[in-house]
């Protein structure tokens, strides 16, 4: 049996991982030239800074153990169960993750000994493969034509953009606050400590704005960096003005789905759009969705 699987964020990984380890020849097609998706991470001045998700949460026993693995390894740390809130009183929830290398370098962990395959774009259903997984999300699985149960089970998928705005400054200036959602704020969702969640206390924010304001903008990023910015330094109450880079997220957040995998028996849909968007709901999804294919052989 052969499965390619297309996408090497987590859902499409742990879903080439779990088939690898059952013994399946599994290729990897990856558009981009590093894997992570939005499990991102990019080098300014010599330093990683995550500019896709925040963080992750691991609350399901599996993916706890594999949180405890990176821990082990020194590749993940619990960072904080305590964001502030703008306006409002600080929020506690469960324990999130980071990594001290960036986020992408859970994705390269989960690589490692796969048949990754970068910078190569997949325009179509590959014929020559026993099953396909499309990782990804539904609006892109839509531009390679998958089949009626696949495409319906796409355009059903919601999704929002996001702008995140990598703000670095020549030196710390707020208080500790870790990260912060914001509410009703016409430019910002979220605010993040990238110098606290990756422990080296660099002068560095990254904001996540609202879909409405990223919508309008997407085609010209770089050109909202100065509001972007502006908006931080009035919310935190800073002076310094940061160098700013502007990453687009088309595909950002997906509204809360139902559990997946869907399947029409040879092409299969995953990612964080079957369940509550998370990390760990991605990493589920690719697994759930290689144990599917594989019980579908044994019968």
């Amino acid at each position: 049996m052969n499965v390619v699987v297309v996408g090497a964020g987590i859902a499409g990984l742990a879903c080439a991982r779990e088939l690898t380890a059952a013994g399946v020849d599994v290729r990897v097609h990856e558009r981009g030239r590093v894997v992570g998706g939005r499990l991102a991470s990019k080098r300014f001045d010599g330093r990683y800074a995550d500019l896709g998700a925040a963080y992750f949460v691991a609350d399901d026993p599996d993916f706890a153990a594999l949180a405890e693995s990176w821990r082990a390894r020194g590749l993940a740390r619990p960072w904080t169960d305590t964001f502030a809130v703008f306006p409002g009183e600080p929020t506690t929830g469960p324990v999130r993750w980071a990594a001290p290398g960036g986020l992408r370098s859970l994705a390269e962990d989960l690589a490692q000994g796969l048949d990754v395959t970068l910078s190569s774009t997949v325009e179509t259903i590959p014929a020559d493969a026993d099953a396909v997984v499309l990782a990804m999300p539904g609006p892109q699985a839509l531009r390679l034509d998958p089949p009626a149960a696949v495409a319906d089970a796409a355009r059903a998928q919601v999704w929002e953009p996001v702008l995140a705005a990598v703000c670095t400054y020549p030196e710390r200036s707020w208080k500790d606050f870790r990260g912060a959602f914001v509410n009703d704020h016409p430019v910002l969702a979220a605010v993040w400590d990238d110098g606290d969640r990756r422990g080296d206390l660099a002068p560095v924010l990254v904001a996540h704005s609202t879909a409405d304001f990223a919508r309008p903008r997407l085609t010209d990023p770089a050109a909202a960096a100065s509001e972007l910015a502006a908006a931080v330094t009035e919310l935190l109450g800073l002076d310094a003005q940061p160098a700013v880079h502007v990453h687009r997220w088309t595909y950002a957040q997906p509204s809360p789905g139902e559990p997946g995998p869907v399947t029409d028996g040879r092409v299969w849909l995953a990612g964080d759009a079957f369940g509550k968007p998370r990390v760990q709901t991605a990493w589920l999804s690719g697994r759930a969705t290689a144990r599917a294919i594989l019980q579908s052989t044994e019968r």
